[in-house]
């Protein structure tokens, strides 16, 4: 079931709001949260009644795990690492069947010669996500972050829907003690008020503004595969319109998660805060997919020894971690090779970051700033986007592929563009290519112009905050600060109008294949 379908908006979440403020005034805790276990189990049931099972298994397995590791004592480190390490191997092994078995396979064929068969894994639904989550409260149970375990609460922290497909990727010890808040059970209607907006503000991003940028990236990418040759401006409306349509898509799909679970009282982690205001790709990192790095950063990267180990050690642990973040995305060369170029990046960024210390702290230098991060984050999403690495060429050379008719007007320069890999075979520009590319601009702008979800809320937040916030007091007084309002209210209420007209063909989020 998709959140921008209408059997969720107009049958699901009213069924699932309407039983949970009943159970609530009834005033049973235990009811509440068995109402979202059941009503999160109805709602993946939906796609595959089949790996409900799967789910559940994954569930229970995970929690006696966790309870079995915290019934060791304490001296007795060595078996308590060991319960540690079987249950990451039996989580891991789950992933590396669904997701990797059939890459793995071809791995072996290339290296070793031979043709072992592949076979047709159907790959459940959000299992990265719900995966890596049990992954990160074992290894919170084995360093005593945790202190009470509680099975419904652990159930409910799994399966809760709104966050069950596609993340964010949230810690036990972040929602078990809201589900056992008594003020759940009490109906709260800013709580209600809040979540709806940052839901339609979310459903708005997905399926008006993501939807239509798919429109313009996915011909392009379709062409470089099919060995089409690309201009200059195709080429870089398709990549460009790939990395608003990504950001849209996952950032409406995590609004509308966190929005969700603020209509049931309950706060998710931020997920994204602007990530191409970003002055560089260490603060790229920051704002994109805020819970990933977080999971990458304190399961990763720091165990390996971040950078406590000498400076070839730090630069090593980047790049094997985003070599892994790559690798989490997808079953597939280009991810790893998308995530290797992010981490080439963070080596880089490091590196500048010892030898010019100079802060950045003026407006023309933030802008080329986040101007050069977003054109390195635009060439490694062409990796991310492509399906093989041929296509991925087509489009990287298309990037570079000038109108013919810019030769002769660049006279002796276009001697010295040439030498650096540009041609000039392309089409003349065309008045299409001036309004597509001045519409990207626009998104862009309005990117960096406009205040964010967060700052939009800043009076009522809707979420965790994993983010320090640097740069919240400019909107502190914008009009567009949320409030309940009646302008406000007709705001709300024509860009839910706008979203239900774009509903007749629902597409799913780019970050459930994952």
């Amino acid at each position: 079931m998709l959140f921008n379908s209408t059997s969720f908006l107009f049958f699901f979440l009213p069924v699932a709001l309407f039983g949970f403020y009943r159970i609530g005034k009834a005033g049973r805790l235990n009811f509440l949260i068995i109402w979202l276990i059941f009503t999160s189990f109805v709602f993946y049931s939906w796609w595959n009644f089949r790996f409900v099972f799967l789910l559940i298994g994954s569930i229970c397995f995970n929690y006696y795990t966790g309870k079995t590791i915290t019934s060791i004592q304490k001296h007795n480190k060595h078996y308590r690492k060991f319960i540690l390490i079987v249950g990451i191997v039996f989580n891991l092994s789950i992933i590396g069947y669904f997701k990797y078995f059939n890459f793995f396979i071809d791995v072996v064929d290339n290296v070793v010669g031979t043709s072992v068969p592949t076979y047709q894994i159907i790959l459940p639904l959000g299992i990265s996500f719900f995966t890596f989550q049990q992954v990160a409260f074992l290894i919170d149970v084995f360093h005593e972050k945790i202190e009470k375990l509680d099975f419904l609460s652990y159930v409910a922290f799994v399966s809760f829907f709104p966050q069950l497909i596609a993340g964010p990727i949230v810690h036990y010890r972040e929602i078990s003690p809201q589900l056992n808040d008594p003020s759940l059970k009490r109906f709260n209607g800013l709580d209600l008020a809040a979540g709806i907006t940052v839901f339609v503000i979310g459903l708005f991003k997905k399926v008006v503004i993501a939807d239509a940028l798919a429109l313009r990236a996915g011909p392009v990418f379709a062409m470089a595969e099919n060995g089409e040759p690309l201009g200059f401006f195709a080429a870089w409306a398709g990549a460009l319109s790939f990395s608003l349509q990504l950001y849209f898509d996952f950032s409406g799909y995590s609004d509308m998660a966190i929005g969700l679970a603020r209509m049931f009282g309950l706060r998710l982690p931020v997920n994204f805060y602007s990530p191409y205001r970003a002055a560089s790709i260490i603060d790229f990192w920051r704002r994109w997919h805020i819970t990933l790095s977080r999971f990458l950063l304190e399961y990763l990267y720091i165990p390996l020894g971040g950078n406590r180990k000498g400076r070839k050690r730090t630069y090593g642990n980047l790049m094997g971690t985003m070599l892994l973040g790559g690798l989490w995305h997808g079953a597939g060369w280009t991810f790893v090779f998308w995530g290797g170029l992010h981490g080439f990046y963070l080596m880089l960024n490091h590196g500048w970051r010892r030898v010019w210390k100079r802060s950045i702290n003026t407006w023309w230098s933030a802008g080329v700033a986040r101007c050069f991060t977003l054109f390195f984050v635009t060439i490694a999403w062409v990796f991310f986007r492509a399906e093989s690495f041929q296509g991925a060429r087509r489009v990287l050379e298309g990037m570079l592929n000038l109108p013919s008719t810019m030769e002769e007007r660049l006279g002796a320069m276009s001697v010295l563009m040439k030498t650096i890999g540009f041609q000039f075979q392309a089409a003349p520009m065309s008045r299409q290519n001036y309004t597509d590319m001045a519409w990207l601009v626009i998104w862009v702008l309005i990117l960096w112009l406009v205040p964010n979800t967060q700052q939009i809320m800043q009076k009522q937040y809707s979420a965790i905050e994993t983010y320090h916030r640097t740069d919240d007091n400019s909107w502190q007084r914008s009009i567009l600060t949320w409030k309940a309002s009646k302008a406000w209210g007709v705001m709300l209420g024509v860009l839910t109008a706008i979203s239900i007209m774009h509903l007749s063909q629902p597409t799913e989020f780019l970050y459930f294949q994952f």
